[in-house]
């Protein structure tokens, strides 16, 4: 089950796994790929962490992994972040009625 924090700038993060490995990343951005037709625009892997940019609908977003915090969604852009959250609201959604 998904959980939902607020960002300083009043941005909805949607916490898909919060105690998971790559590879519920990569099912989750297939996922989002394959059911949503999200074609990621800019992917920068780091050594502890991942941020996949895609356009969901008219929403920039970014589908984040970190070995610490595991799997979220959050806005792209802080400043129009609260436009945003509807949007990471339906993907959390979305992917919490898929078992992983």
């Amino acid at each position: 089950m998904s959980y939902h924090l607020t960002t300083d700038h009043g941005g909805t993060e949607a916490v898909i796994d919060d105690n998971c490995g790559l590879s519920k990343f990569y099912a989750i951005a297939n996922t989002l790929a394959e059911e949503l037709q999200v074609k990621f625009l800019t992917q920068i892997d780091d050594a502890d962490s991942l941020d996949w940019d895609f356009q969901y609908k008219e929403n920039f977003l970014t589908l984040h992994y970190s070995i610490f915090n595991g799997v979220s969604i959050l806005p792209l852009h802080l400043k129009s972040a609260k436009k945003q959250n509807n949007a990471v609201l339906e993907l959390a959604q979305f992917l919490e009625e898929r078992a992983y």
